[in-house]
């Protein structure tokens, strides 16, 4: 059955037995694009004791990635944070500010640096990446037409900083890997140049899997997990399953109308 810990650790076994090696998204440089390579992500949008759990299971298997905390409720737990934190994964911050400030520019930059001040009260923070917010009309991202994330200490943000024509991104979201499911705007920025995952469609991780073995798979790779998706508790199992089959189709009308957004 997909989407259980039992699965999740057969994944990376997969990769770590077929010569892949980790790292977390601070570590990542451009010669890096050469190697193989997974850059091992995490957005942790809810229920944070699930990523501590797959946390728990990297830490196992020697391998380490990076935790992007939203600074909402839901996702924002200190003791969690730091737990992960001590098992040597990098924490970041998965901001929202355009979306929470309803597009007033000024107010999402100011919330910005006051919700990355609260992070780094915790631990340096050198990365950042964007959340969805798939039912507002904003694309965080945007927020850099006028601002530079830079002058804040962040040196990454994936979306801005890695090449996706020479990295396979590869995304749990909408529990689908084939990145089209269910996707508001967990994809890479308008560009000229196709991306990598065009040439790949796995709807499984059963396919991922098999792609490694048989070496039908890019070499580098950045995986984005959504840790709340996984779980070996049959009931919440099937109740993420419902959910997601419900909010897919909703999800799809959502990716429609960002994409005319981004396109213009």
């Amino acid at each position: 059955m997909d989407f259980t810990f039992k699965t999740y650790r057969e994944l990376h076994s997969t990769f770590l037995a077929n010569g892949y090696r980790y790292v977390r998204v601070d570590q990542f440089t451009p010669d890096l694009y050469a190697e193989k390579v997974v850059v091992l992500r995490h957005d942790v949008d809810r229920i944070p004791y699930r990523s501590y759990q797959t946390a728990m299971i990297e830490h196992e298997l020697g391998i380490a990635g990076t935790y992007y905390f939203r600074i909402v409720k839901e996702s924002f737990h200190i003791p969690i944070i730091k737990d992960i934190t001590a098992l040597g994964h990098e924490i970041g911050y998965h901001y929202e500010d355009l979306a929470l400030a309803n597009g007033d520019m000024q107010l999402a930059i100011k919330t910005f640096e006051q919700h990355l001040r609260m992070f780094e009260d915790l631990f340096p923070v050198t990365t950042a990446v964007m959340h969805g917010s798939p039912l507002s009309k904003h694309d965080n991202r945007l927020m850099w037409q006028k601002f530079n994330y830079k002058s804040f200490g962040i040196t990454t943000e994936p979306y801005f900083d890695i090449d996706f024509t020479r990295l396979l991104y590869l995304t749990d979201t909408g529990r689908v890997w084939n990145g089209k499911t269910g996707n508001v705007r967990d994809r890479e920025m308008k560009s000229t140049s196709e991306p990598l995952s065009a040439k790949y469609n796995f709807n499984s991780t059963i396919d991922v899997m098999n792609a490694i073995k048989k070496k039908e798979i890019a070499n580098c790779i950045m995986l984005n997990f959504h840790p709340e998706r996984w779980t070996d508790n049959v009931v919440d199992w099937c109740k993420i399953y419902l959910v997601q089959k419900i909010k897919n189709p909703v999800k799809k009308l959502l990716q429609i109308r960002a994409k005319a957004m981004l396109n213009d």
